[in-house]
């Protein structure tokens, strides 16, 4: 992926930059200097730098999309994390081994390489990766282009999108033709701007719309394109730097797992196979992330030729279509844990909003018909565990409160994610399942 090898290529050169500083810095003060020292302070240095420049979006796209931005953004990080350095220093009371002097030339030389570096890959990305890192997608819905420019132009009419049309169907086709973006922006006719707008909520891009009237009231909130004013209707929950620390923390919580539990999933598979006949996996299509459609494994809990591939029933606790060992299976959720494959896969995540089957319902009603907001929940990849399940709202959805507060909970998560709440409803969860009344 351009966008991920980009950054990545930034982290690289950055780190690169503060190395080459101070590493002339020793140079520079010659054999007079203590040689031991230089190291010490790029090992304090190199960390609290990446910490300030992720913490203050110095790797966010948009804010690469110009090359004096990059540069501020990189520079700004820098001098915060000498500075932190320098008090820490004071508060230690090590000053007096602190060599100013090292310090100052040091961090004068990583400014100067950070700044002629992001100054050159900015500048030369497209060269570099042979492609653009950030893509634009102009949507037309009724009107045309409004004018040519650095863009993919994406017609709704051609790809049968209609943003008024609650059907997962659609969602998935707007999401697979919307996956390449990092930001798309909607030229619609006013009366449709209301609907793109709640189809974008969920979308996981950043989302705009075409308000040309903007022009007169010059809005503090709203953004440009080619000219044309707009609106910003959504943002992915998490900016890129987030998603690749998340899917680290995926990775190795899924593959781990799947060693530990090695035995016992070929154990469970076996029984599964002794206990009734058909296959040992039960696949279902479910809504991912950005409501595209992917396909969900679990463990075959129910007799073969009466399982629901659409969800239109959910189980419940005395269904007489589950088999004796999936009765154990469900009960212990031990069923969920071939969705680890899909975790590792890039489907799921480890902790999100459950998947849900396209012909869930609740009180008669399909998901999206209780609250509009269903589709929102989607805007990060759907999770093994999630708020929602920590809270106690699982099993079967008998009234629409039961979909409404699981909902409610999903959306919280996404306003306030962190890699600390994903560990917290992690280890939650663990308990949950030891202790399945400790909610």
């Amino acid at each position: 992926m351009l966008r991920a090898r980009f950054i990545c290529l930034l982290m690289a050169l950055d780190a690169i930059s503060i190395f080459a500083g101070f590493l002339g810095a020793n140079l520079l003060l010659g054999r007079g200097s203590d040689e031991s020292q230089w190291p010490l302070y790029l090992a304090a240095t190199m960390p609290i730098y990446l910490m300030v420049a992720i913490n203050s979006n110095a790797y966010s796209l948009p804010k690469l999309q110009s090359r004096f931005t990059a540069a501020k953004n990189g520079v700004r990080a820098i001098l915060i994390a000498a500075a932190a350095i320098v008090l820490v220093a004071f508060c230690l009371k090590v000053s007096t081994n602190f060599s100013r002097l090292m310090m100052f030339i040091g961090i004068s030389g990583s400014v100067a390489f950070i700044i002629a570096a992001r100054f050159f890959l900015v500048g030369y990305a497209e060269k570099i990766l042979g492609g653009k890192p950030h893509i634009t997608i102009l949507l037309e819905d009724g009107l045309s282009s409004i004018s040519p420019g650095e863009h993919l132009l994406l017609n709704a009419a051609a790809y049968d999108i209609d943003p008024d049309s609650h059907d997962p169907h659609m969602y998935d086709r707007l999401a697979k033709a919307l996956r390449p973006a990092d930001r798309v922006i909607v030229n619609c006719l006013p009366e449709r701007r209301e609907s793109w707008a709640r189809a974008l909520k969920g979308a996981n891009i950043r989302s705009e719309i075409i308000v040309p009237e903007l022009n007169a009231l010059i809005p503090l909130g709203q953004s440009w394109h080619e000219g044309a004013p707009t609106v910003v209707v959504a943002n992915g929950p998490l900016r890129l730097v987030d998603r690749i620390i998340k899917r680290a923390f995926d990775v190795a919580i899924a593959s781990g797992a799947l060693i530990t539990l090695l035995p016992a999933l070929v154990a469970t598979a076996l029984l599964i196979k002794l206990d009734s006949p058909g296959p040992i996996f039960f696949v279902q299509t479910r809504i991912g992330r950005g409501n595209e459609q992917f396909r969900l494994l679990k463990f075959r809990s129910m007799r073969q030729e009466r399982t629901d591939s659409h969800g239109l029933t959910s189980a419940s606790r005395d269904d007489d279509r589950v088999t004796r060992f999936g009765r154990l299976l469900r009960m212990t959720s031990v069923d969920e844990l071939p969705q680890l494959l899909n975790v590792l896969k890039g489907d799921m995540s480890i902790v999100g909003p459950r998947p849900h089957a396209l012909g869930s319902r609740a009180a008669n009603k399909l998901f999206w018909e209780i609250d509009e907001r269903y589709w929102h929940r989607h805007a990060a990849k759907p999770g093994l565990t999630g708020l929602a399940q920590i809270r106690g709202y699982r099993g079967a959805t008998h009234s629409e409160s039961d979909l409404v507060n699981r909902l409610q909970a999903d959306l919280e998560y996404l306003d306030h994610w962190s890699l600390l709440k994903d560990i917290w409803i992690l280890c939650r969860t663990v308990r949950v399942l030891l202790h399945p009344n400790a909610y």
